[in-house]
């Protein structure tokens, strides 16, 4: 390997003052930067990133579109149209064309898409580095799609891009693209077969591949599965990746010439290697294989902790439902026997669904790491043990408990995040299991070492019988953590709920404080909220103090099928029980005649309409707009949403709709991700000024497009990457279910400037 491929952490400080160019692919992508700047003078609070000024300029019809950073720092005060800071100066190759004071974006009508524009601070003495302009009206980052493969099944499958991230790898003050490829053939985690590896690429906004890691075979592929936590998580200015590994993964690094400069495995703890464990090892299971791990689960049946302590039946028939007919301990012909009733009898008889028989391609076995990777070089810097471990197949997570017999699915959820939990340095959040057990684990990476700060267990859920029980809205059996059970979301958010300094978690319908004690578990009459599928912590409603959350709920017997609570208490504000799976919700300044933000839902209080709230409860009404994402891309500060089915015959590209104007883009060529649920590959404010981009792959996954919005705006606010809640929550998109970024605080239409913190 070279010396480019694995760069020493201790140089990074080097290029901190220098001017950065930032160029997005062969569209001529670039910005003018003065180089990386924090908030300057921070004493305490979040450390957060050190950006450039982030300047991009846009071809439109009626001129070049030019957009830039205020950092956190620079804001001084409050006007009536958002806050004070640093006029700026705009130079058109070389000459100043325009002073700006009162926003951070600037329309050129004679500019010419051939030109070069720069930015600096009124007084700076001058332009640095020069930004080209996006010709096409949007940015273009060329990837490199991974070959794809044929599982031991014989099914063959490629790669489209999927979620993204951002971080800055380098120092520069520039953001890297992070890239996860999905196979094909990758699957929800109840579903089963063989899935092909999945990959995580680093990319310059340029299109450099900087390293890939692929996580191999014994990491399946889905959205449940692989989350990836891009972050500056020791202070150093520059991002790590940490994510779940096991034996097989590998990171590769590359050249600027595009060839490979190195390639190396993760490193297995030596308890790992002396038990014989290796980098060749395969555990995804066949269906014959899965047959004979349930025979050796019967055979062990005697010695099960909960057998031996009474809990569940003495023997297998018994948890069956049936009259026992074998000697125990069992003789392994006859464990296999009851494992064959079991697949062809037991199961189909619970529900035609079943098909255990054809039960392949998931990895139940085998050890799971946490490992850290260098954002620029994509070195390992360490690994540790994944915790908790799965423990089992899913039998004490409920996995063979109802109708649906669903090995893997319940013990292989998976979530991660970031969250400032000291109130300073930032911690990787990592989380398993929500529908029953329920476990939040926080980490510190200090450079060298991963240290575990916390890990939070609800424990299982006891069951009188694994085959027979209904676990779902129970409490855990640890005394003090069981209620943190069945509460948990396919997303996660960190944020400052009770007014500390220090970020808690919010877990779906139970919170976790910073020192992760369970700050509360909502319930009401002794039911608890249970799961739901979409969450959003923020300051909604301007006229109370503190955060609200606003979350939708799966289960028909769930106490709300929507609600608004306070962040801080978990109180209810409003909300109502649906008695429907209620699949969606969202919030988001939608209609700028109602004062604040808009909530809705897609199941209203009777059951079978949508409905849409304003953020103290009033009801407005059935129709809403849409709830695949949202975005901040309006002059006016209201929010837009993503619409766009991923694939299917129903396949079309992303739109950003407004709910009162109609389309305001439509990204031909392009698409979103993971089916029905058309979520793009990230939504951020990753240039320009603070409204949100819109990050989506190509049809034919070559390359990710940026787009953002050229609203000639009079609103200056410093970019929503100074704000730490927003900054987490872009951290956090990438997990299972997409969901926005909120700052913590209010941002709608009619702000109250009085309300938005400078930094």
């Amino acid at each position: 390997m070279t010396c480019r491929a694995w760069v020493s952490r201790g140089l990074v400080g080097l290029v901190g003052g220098v001017s950065a160019l930032v160029v997005l692919g062969g569209s001529g992508v670039a910005a003018a930067d003065p180089g990386p700047q924090g908030p300057p003078g921070r004493e305490s609070g979040p450390r957060l990133e050190a950006l450039d000024r982030g300047v991009v300029a846009v071809a439109t019809s009626e001129g070049v579109f030019l957009s830039w950073r205020m950092l956190g720092g620079e804001a001084t005060g409050r006007t009536g149209a958002g806050l004070e800071g640093p006029a700026f100066d705009v130079y058109r190759d070389g000459e100043r064309i325009a002073t700006v004071e009162d926003s951070t974006n600037h329309l050129d009508e004679g500019g010419d898409p051939g030109a070069a524009y720069a930015v600096a601070p009124a007084g700076a003495g001058g332009p640095e580095g020069e930004a080209a302009v996006w010709a096409d009206g949007h940015g273009t980052i060329p990837l490199r799609k991974p070959e794809g493969g044929t599982t031991p099944a014989g099914e063959e499958y490629g790669y489209t891009a999927n979620d993204a991230s951002v971080g800055d790898m380098d120092g520069d003050g520039r953001y890297e693209v992070v890239v996860k490829w999905d196979p094909t053939n990758s699957k929800d985690v109840s579903q089963k077969g063989y899935t092909g590896p999945a990959y995580i690429d680093t990319y310059t906004l340029d299109g450099e591949l900087l390293h890939r890691i692929d996580l191999g075979v014994n990491i399946r592929a889905g959205a449940h599965y692989t989350q990836f936590t891009v972050y500056d998580l020791d202070g150093d200015g520059r991002s790590e990746i940490m994510l779940k590994t096991a034996p097989g993964t590998r990171s590769t690094s590359y050249g600027e010439d595009g060839r490979p400069t190195g390639s190396d495995s993760i490193t297995l703890p030596k308890k790992d290697r002396k038990a014989g464990y290796t980098h060749e090892d395969d555990y995804r299971m066949s269906a014959d294989d899965y047959r004979g791990h349930l025979a050796d689960m019967f055979l062990g049946w005697h010695r099960h902790s909960e057998v031996r302590k009474g809990n569940w039946p003495a023997t297998v028939e018994e948890a069956l439902g049936e009259e026992p007919r074998y000697d125990y301990p069992l003789e392994r012909e006859d464990a296999e026997a009851l494992a064959d009733h079991f697949i062809d009898d037991y199961a189909p008889s619970r529900s035609e669904r079943n098909d255990l028989r054809a039960f392949e391609g998931f990895v139940l076995d085998g050890p799971e790491y946490l490992t850290v990777f260098d954002g620029e070089s994509g070195e390992e810097l360490d690994t540790v043990r994944y915790e908790p471990g799965r423990g089992d197949d899913g039998l004490l997570w409920g996995d063979y408990a109802m109708s649906r017999i669903e090995p893997g699915n319940r013990v292989d959820r998976f979530l991660s995040g970031v969250a400032y939990l000291d109130g300073e340095n930032p911690s990787a959040i990592f989380a398993r299991g929500y529908y029953t057990r329920s476990t939040v684990a926080a980490y510190d990476f200090d450079g060298k070492k991963i240290r575990k700060r916390w890990l939070a267990d609800s424990g299982h859920v006891p069951m009188d019988n694994p085959f027979n029980a209904a676990p779902h809205g129970k409490d855990g059996s640890d005394p003090r953590m069981g209620a943190l059970a069945s509460q948990g979301f396919h997303s996660l958010s960190a944020a400052d709920v009770d007014g500390d300094g220090r970020q808690e978690i919010v877990y779906g319908a139970a919170t976790l404080d910073d020192n992760g004690s369970l700050l509360y578990s909502s319930t009401e009459d002794g039911t608890k909220f249970g799961h739901g599928d979409a969450m959003h912590v923020g300051d909604f409603d301007q006229s109370r103090d503190g955060l609200e959350i606003w979350t939708v709920h799966e289960d028909t017997s769930a106490p709300y099928g929507y609600v608004m609570r306070d962040a801080a208490t978990g109180e209810v504000l409003f909300g109502g029980r649906t008695g429907a799976d209620t699949g969606r919700g969202m919030v988001g300044d939608v209609d700028p005649d109602v004062p604040g933000v808009e909530a809705w839902s897609s199941v209203s209080f009777d059951g079978d309409r949508t409905g849409l709230w304003s953020a103290d409860g009033e009801y407005l009404g059935e129709e809403t707009p849409g709830t695949n994402m949202s975005i901040r891309w309006a002059a006016d500060m209201t929010t837009q949403v993503v619409e766009g089915r991923a694939t299917g015959d129903g396949a079309e590209p992303p739109r950003i709709e407004d709910w009162g104007r109609g389309t305001l883009l439509t990204a031909e060529g392009a698409l979103t991700n993971n089916g029905t649920k058309g979520n793009p590959a990230l939504v951020a404010d990753i240039v320009g000024d603070w409204r949100e981009e819109l990050l989506v792959r190509t049809e034919d996954s070559s390359a990710l497009r940026i787009y953002t919005g050229t609203e000639v705006t009079d609103r200056k606010l410093y970019t929503l990457m100074h704000d730490p809640q927003y900054r987490v929550g872009v951290a956090a998109q990438q997990t299972a279910y997409n969901q926005p970024a909120h700052p913590s605080f209010p941002l709608a239409s009619d702000t109250d400037w009085e309300q938005v913190p400078l930094p």
